[in-house]
């Protein structure tokens, strides 16, 4: 198993790389809802061409974020 690099980022070859389409899937919303937290820079992402590629790490961590506890 790869180690990782210094500061936790993970080596860009081993970055898993998803579709907005896949993302919003996982996060249960629709594929606008991911578009705007892409254009609002909450959901970090990377153009490539005419469309955005998220890190699955970035949606961890966007969900770590948000994560809500009631009561």
């Amino acid at each position: 198993m790869a180690s990782k690099k210094s500061g936790g980022e993970q080596p860009l070859a081993e970055v898993k790389f998803l579709t907005v389409a896949e993302v919003a899937t996982a996060m249960r919303v629709s594929k606008m809802t991911v578009y705007r937290l892409v254009h609002s820079g909450e959901l970090p992402a990377v153009r490539v061409g005419r469309s955005f590629r998220v890190s699955e790490d970035a949606v961890h961590d966007y969900l770590k974020g948000a994560y809500f506890q009631a009561g």
